[in-house]
């Protein structure tokens, strides 16, 4: 008797599928859709033409007889019918994208793409040397760097391994600490020439900083530290940390770099030299589900490797 009930469970949870004909790729190009905003949004976002886009979403349009959008002014608005689609929709994508993650990791070859997530100073100062020997030791394997200074979303593959200054918390992702890196404060050897008196951390509040990004998190760390900055330290602001570097050695104003970057810079000086460091610690990411990937997973051990030993350096 249990068994012909486990039987029966069995038989009510399996598919119908003469009742499915949904097309993944028309309800794709609404969910890109929903989340852009716009037909030309959309139509970037997943690499296709805006005309083959629109003709997607018409049709699941007329698949599912609702009108799944209302156009105002340039953008796309949700209809009723659109809103109680879209959750149903994102947890598609979700399921299909851990499909893809799981047959990813199972792949054992050593060919192919790998996808590397680190801030612009990172991917610009540290991993041109590293790829260089990838490429040497396994020509098979690509690099492609997303140089961001944005979190990349791993489990929704933006990248398949990053380089990051905090451990994650999701239980999916694995995370190893490479070590730390030390800042310190740097200003073009013309900027220190024109300040009007030799500058330590109690006449910094006359010097002017350049910003990236927060400006509050800089004004509070520093601040924390012992200086006593407010907001007219930093007239300038960028959301770039290259530009914010190039300014730096332009002249405009002191900033922060990690220290064995500033220190090869030859038009630049530390601002304080016998200053505390400000540290922060790296981290390397990967989804749990491409860390079996034999491709991914080389990498990841070369970047392990090199970042350890580039991060080695004792601190003056």
């Amino acid at each position: 008797m249990k068994i012909a009930e486990n039987g029966m469970s069995n038989m009510q949870k399996r598919m119908d599928w003469t009742k499915i004909g949904f097309d993944w790729n028309r309800a794709r190009a609404f969910l890109a859709t929903a989340e852009e905003g716009t037909l030309s949004g959309a139509a970037r976002a997943l690499g296709l033409a805006q005309p083959t886009l629109g003709r997607q979403v018409a049709a699941l349009e007329q698949e599912l007889d609702v009108v799944l959008f209302e156009r105002v002014g340039h953008s796309l608005i949700l209809t009723p019918s659109g809103l109680e689609l879209l959750e149903h929709v994102r947890r598609m994508a979700e399921a299909a994208n851990r499909v893809a993650l799981v047959a990813s990791g199972q792949s054992q070859e050593l060919e192919g793409t790998v996808c590397i997530s680190a801030s612009e100073v990172h991917a610009a100062f540290w991993l041109g040397p590293i790829i260089d020997q990838l490429r040497r030791s396994e020509p098979k394997i690509s690099i492609e760097i997303v140089s961001t200074n944005s979190v990349s979303d791993l489990q929704l593959r933006e990248a398949d391994i990053a380089i990051r200054n905090f451990r994650p918390t999701q239980p999916e992702l694995i995370a190893k600490k490479i070590g730390d890196i030390y800042a310190r404060l740097y200003a073009s050897t013309n900027y220190l020439h024109n300040v009007p008196e030799a500058l330590t951390k109690e006449t910094l509040c006359q010097a002017n900083f350049i910003s990236f990004d927060n400006t509050s998190v800089l004004l509070n760390g520093f601040n924390a530290m012992g200086y006593n900055l407010t907001q007219a330290n930093f007239p300038l602001q960028t959301n770039s940390y290259m530009t914010h570097w190039s300014y730096v050695k332009q002249g405009l104003g002191i900033g922060l770099m990690p220290e064995n970057i500033g220190d090869n810079e030859p038009a630049v000086s530390r601002v304080l030299p016998e200053d505390e460091y400000y540290r922060s610690p790296i981290w390397l990411t990967v989804h749990r589900g491409l860390h079996t990937s034999r491709r991914v997973r080389v990498v990841f051990d070369l970047l392990a490797l090199e970042l350890e030993r580039l991060l080695a350096k004792p601190i003056d």
